[in-house]
């Protein structure tokens, strides 16, 4: 069975008008704009980087697991002011997971769970690939361990 992969991060362009929002109109789409203030600590999920220093982040909540199973899923994400969509290469894992406890969650194409594990980042790659020699696995989501934040979709690649 073919483990190749390739991270797929979520397109900028979802973004882009929240930057020009004023303070109260993000709080009526429940976001907020924040100012990075610890490195790492506000991983980007379009860039699929660690915003910097200083740098402007809007907090918002997005669906990552729209679908009609009953593991649809939405919850916050943190996306850099500047951020250009990650185009990752196959079996290349971006930075930003090395240093992170992470929960790998793998679905059928009925968006139905079929397994989930706990790993260092510096694990996430012999888990990615275990999982993919399950030809019923269609997809991974990526979530930060502690928070249980979602990263990113990983796809066959």
């Amino acid at each position: 069975m073919k483990t190749d992969f390739q991270f797929v991060a979520i397109l900028s362009e979802e973004f882009t008008h929240l930057f020009s929002l004023s303070d109260g109109e993000l709080a009526s789409y429940g976001a907020r704009r924040m100012i990075v203030d610890k490195n790492p600590g506000y991983p980007c999920r379009v860039s699929l980087i660690d915003a910097a220093i200083g740098e402007t982040v809007i907090l918002t909540t997005y669906r990552h697991h729209n679908t009609e199973s009953p593991y649809q899923a939405s919850g916050p994400i943190f996306v850099r002011e500047a951020a250009r969509t990650a185009r990752t290469e196959v079996n290349k894992i971006p930075l930003m997971f090395e240093h992170r406890l992470l929960s790998v969650r793998a679905y059928n194409k009925n968006a139905m769970m079929c397994g989930a594990k706990v790993v260092e980042g510096h694990d996430l790659e012999q888990a990615i690939r275990d999982f993919f020699t399950d030809e019923n696995i269609a997809y991974i989501h990526i979530h930060n361990a502690g928070p249980g934040c979602f990263n990113c979709l990983v796809n066959r690649a």
